[in-house]
């Protein structure tokens, strides 16, 4: 059953599952979703620049009508000065005063000719105007300082206005930037007029600063929603595109629960470069591992039954001819079949237990180092010891140094025990079994031939499936499972490594079996 997870940890499929490089959902989710946002964001920042450099031009503006106001009022007549008011008041749309040395009012631009505009009171502005609860929250938003409200005093004197009171004591222009009750802005200048300790205050009403701002925040809210639109038509379009696909995978992993069609096709979106079609990549070649190892259990389950059946059958033909017998040599004969039997059903189980369990085991298990040279020379040693090589010798030959893997000894001793058993089992009395251990690009490769009569090549695959058994002619039958190539390649795929069969290089009659398995690093 680990042949299932070996084939899908070296199947070239797997590639497919790897990153494209493409825009992966999450980053076009963020695109369709923090774009709108970033315009909104990059839209108010636009905005309140393009404000504040709106002001700062108007400041420059009245700072140089200021100036220039007040020199050419600086030695005029009364009679002159009140023709320059009402002048470049009409002209420059401007409210200008002019206060005497004692602080009070002298002249007025709006009192001497019709205003050139008008400031409404707080009481005839509609407080729920859409536009100015707009400019309120987008001062909020940009964090711009709270501005003082305009209002016109009662008594209109120097102490009225701090910023002539400035102007005064510092002899330089000021300027002051308040808020009038409809939203719009209100531009104060100050500044000394000559030397008598006239005052000049110039008002200045910028209409059209509000207007262009409110312009282009339309502009801005225009194109924000758009792409706002854009965003949620792509959202839908978005989540069409994530839910149908997995739509179709839990409709297939559903059929494939139920196990009504063995034939199942989980989608595999080769077209998709995303995570979803990594999802369903990953989970058609799942399905695909599991369809293998449940086909291989049920052929597992049935090649048992099938073994069992027959030394069963046997044992019941002796267990039961054993009542009906009385000659004490054919009884003893049938107590040797009984024996037998038993035996190689214990064999049996016992082969077929560590089948079963190899597969998991070896996942749950930590890799070490191994030095397979000494672990070839330390089972070869202990096979003599008991007996086991039955006459044959076993010569061992080793190319290279450091003949170290990563993997559990205990396991691969037993893919060599079985490889010596079969090479035992074929090789003829007196023969000679080779075993050399060569270190190749990376590689480990341990080779054991025989001087049997070889495996034809159309059947070196068919060796290494459960339950396949063609032995020599002579030997008994049932002593051996045919498991014990199946568990070397088992364990052999378990360590990323390969087993399989071949002549012998030499030309001469006999198969030579090949492990490989990746060296450890030094």
């Amino acid at each position: 059953m680990a042949k299932a997870k070996s084939v899908l940890r070296g199947d070239p499929r797997l590639e497919k599952l790897r990153w494209s490089g493409r825009l992966s959902l999450t980053s076009r989710i963020l695109f369709v979703n923090v774009l709108p946002l970033v315009l909104l964001g990059g839209g108010v920042l636009y905005l309140d620049s393009y404000r504040k450099q709106l002001l700062d031009e108007r400041f420059k503006l009245a700072l140089v009508e200021a100036q220039i106001t007040a020199e050419a009022l600086a030695g005029a007549t009364p009679q002159r000065q009140e023709a320059l008011l009402i002048q470049i008041g009409k002209e420059q749309r401007l409210r200008i005063r002019v206060y005497g040395p004692a602080g009070n009012l002298e002249s007025d631009s709006f009192q001497l000719a019709p205003p050139s505009f008008d400031l409404p009171e707080p009481s005839e502005v509609d407080q729920t105007d859409f536009a100015l609860r707009t400019d309120r929250w987008f001062d909020r938003v940009v964090g711009a300082p709270a501005l003082p409200d305009y209002r016109q005093p009662e008594m209109d004197s120097v102490d009225a206005w701090p910023e002539l009171v400035r102007a005064r004591e510092e002899s330089l222009t000021q300027i002051v930037l308040r808020d009038a009750p409809d939203g719009t802005h209100v531009i104060n200048a100050a500044a000394p007029v000559g030397l008598d300790g006239d005052t000049l205050l110039i008002t200045r009403n910028p209409v059209d600063i509000t207007q262009s701002v409110r312009e282009a925040r339309t502009t801005v809210a225009m194109v924000v929603l758009l792409f706002l639109l854009v965003s949620t038509l792509l959202s839908f379009f978005l989540a069409q595109t994530i839910v149908r696909p997995l739509r179709e995978l839990v409709q297939a992993a559903v059929r494939v629960r139920q196990g009504r069609d063995r034939q199942v096709e989980v989608p595999r979106l080769p077209d998709r470069r995303d995570e979803i079609g990594m999802l369903a990549r990953a989970v058609s070649d799942m399905t695909a591992a599991l369809r293998h190892r449940i086909d291989a259990v049920e052929s597992f389950a049935a090649d048992v039954a099938h073994e069992i059946k027959n030394p069963l059958a046997s044992l019941r033909s002796a267990t039961e001819s054993l009542a009906k017998v009385d000659d004490p040599e054919l009884r003893a004969q049938l107590l040797d079949i009984a024996t037998h039997d038993v035996r190689r059903i214990d064999r049996l189980v016992t082969e077929i237990s560590d089948a079963s369990r190899i597969d998991a085991e070896m996942s749950r298990t930590e890799f070490e180092r191994v030095d397979m040279a000494e672990l070839l020379q330390n089972t070869v040693a202990s096979r003599e010891e008991r007996g086991e090589n039955e006459g044959r010798k076993i010569t061992i030959t080793t190319k290279g140094e450091a003949h170290v893997v990563s993997g559990v000894g205990i396991r691969l001793e037993r893919i060599i025990e079985n490889l010596l058993d079969n090479a035992v089992s074929f090789s003829p009395a007196g023969g000679t079994i080779d075993a050399q251990l060569v270190r190749r690009e990376g590689r480990c490769v341990l080779t054991i031939c025989d001087e049997g009569p070889g495996i034809p090549e159309e059947k070196r695959e068919k060796v290494f499936h459960r339950f396949h058994s063609d032995r020599p002619e002579g030997e008994d039958f049932g002593n051996h499972s045919g498991l014990g190539l199946a568990i070397g390649r088992t364990i052999a795929d378990a360590h990323e490594g390969t087993l399989h069969v071949e002549g012998r290089p030499d030309g001469r009659s006999g198969a030579c079996f090949v492990l490989d398995l990746p060296a450890a690093p030094r």
